[in-house]
């Protein structure tokens, strides 16, 4: 009878586990942290994490056009105005309710990805960017030049917000806590979505479009889809985005709105979802907190912005797998 031996595991291999530990525990401590943030800071703190979430879901629905599916957008703004936008619009200009208007702005920049995503598809690499600037930019344009709908250059307001199971949503930390919701529920649904098939099936277009095409996939279908669901999710950000300031102006459809999404993607880390959060996170508090002290924040914001495209490709999400993995280099 012989007896078998196990070799004890090495030192790398414990310190490699030990970071596997450490790094999934951080997800957990990042989410008790989350909840109990409006207990232990001030309001405009609440209201600060509140808007930073709102951008990570923008930020997310951007890195399944641009990280899984390889269409870089410059024009990604479009559904986030369209979404605030079609929110203040159905509820100040139709009257109807705020929550048929905050639905409504997310079916109005769902219906604005269908048709600009009609067009968008069929490009390529650079000329897919700057189509996709040319409708952002059209509707930016409209947005100012209509006023009877949009209010011009002044922008609109008065959207309510409404409660929720008996939850004033006036209240910061209700607020809060509803956005909370809405970006576990927006991260859970696009991550289902990049772990299935079709997720699977718009990475492979990502790699190499034309032996997918030969493989039998509808290629240039697969796109459309996650262009519309993109331009959907981004218009969920929209709304809430018009539900939280009660005010939108052109600036949302802006091609700088849209370099704002973009930044975000590429400093958190794309293919990921959860490092454009990252991204928005860190763009955000350094536009909050930095600014407070200098007015040269948007060059800190560059500087990290080179270092993170030279040192770190996978953005910080990206520098943070290779420590829990144990693959840092010095």
């Amino acid at each position: 009878m012989s007896v078998s031996q196990t070799t004890p595991p090495s030192a790398a291999q414990s310190s490699d586990d030990l970071l596997g530990k450490l790094f999934s525990r951080w997800q957990y401590a990042i989410l008790i942290a989350l909840l109990v943030w409006p207990f232990a800071v001030s309001h405009y703190a609440t209201g600060l994490i509140t808007e930073t979430l709102i951008f990570a879901i923008a930020a997310m629905s951007l890195d399944l056009l641009m990280g899984y599916g390889g269409m870089v957008s410059f024009g990604h703004a479009a559904f986030f105005g369209l979404g605030a936008y079609g929110a203040l619009v159905l509820n100040v200009q139709a009257g109807l309710h705020p929550w048929i208007s905050l639905i409504g702005g997310v079916a109005v920049a769902a219906f604005g990805a269908v048709v600009i995503g009609f067009f968008c598809v069929k490009m390529r690499g650079v000329a897919f960017l700057m189509v996709t600037l040319a409708f952002a930019q059209l509707l930016y344009s409209g947005a100012v030049k209509w006023r009877w709908l949009t209010g011009g250059s002044d922008g609109m307001s008065g959207l309510p917000r409404p409660s929720i199971l008996g939850l004033d949503l006036d209240h910061p930390v209700a607020m809060y806590f509803f956005t909370l919701a809405s970006f576990l529920a927006c991260l859970y649904c696009l991550r289902r979505l990049t772990d299935s098939q079709f997720g699977h099936a718009l990475v492979g277009i990502r790699e190499n479009e034309t032996r997918m095409r030969a493989m039998g996939f509808e290629t240039r279908g697969l796109r459309f889809v996650a262009f519309v669901v993109a331009g959907a999710f981004g218009g969920v950000a929209g709304s809430l985005y018009a539900l939280l300031q009660g005010f939108v102006s052109p600036d949302a459809l802006s091609w700088g709105m849209s370099g704002t999404f973009l930044l975000m993607v590429v400093l958190g880390g794309a293919r990921s979802l959860v490092g454009p959060a990252i991204g928005a996170t860190v763009f955000l508090l350094m536009k909050h907190l930095v600014s407070s002290h200098t007015t040269h924040w948007l060059s800190i914001v560059g500087i990290i912005f080179v270092l993170c495209v030279m040192f770190f490709r996978g953005g910080i999400f990206g520098l943070l797998e290779r420590l829990r993995r144990g693959e840092a280099t010095r």
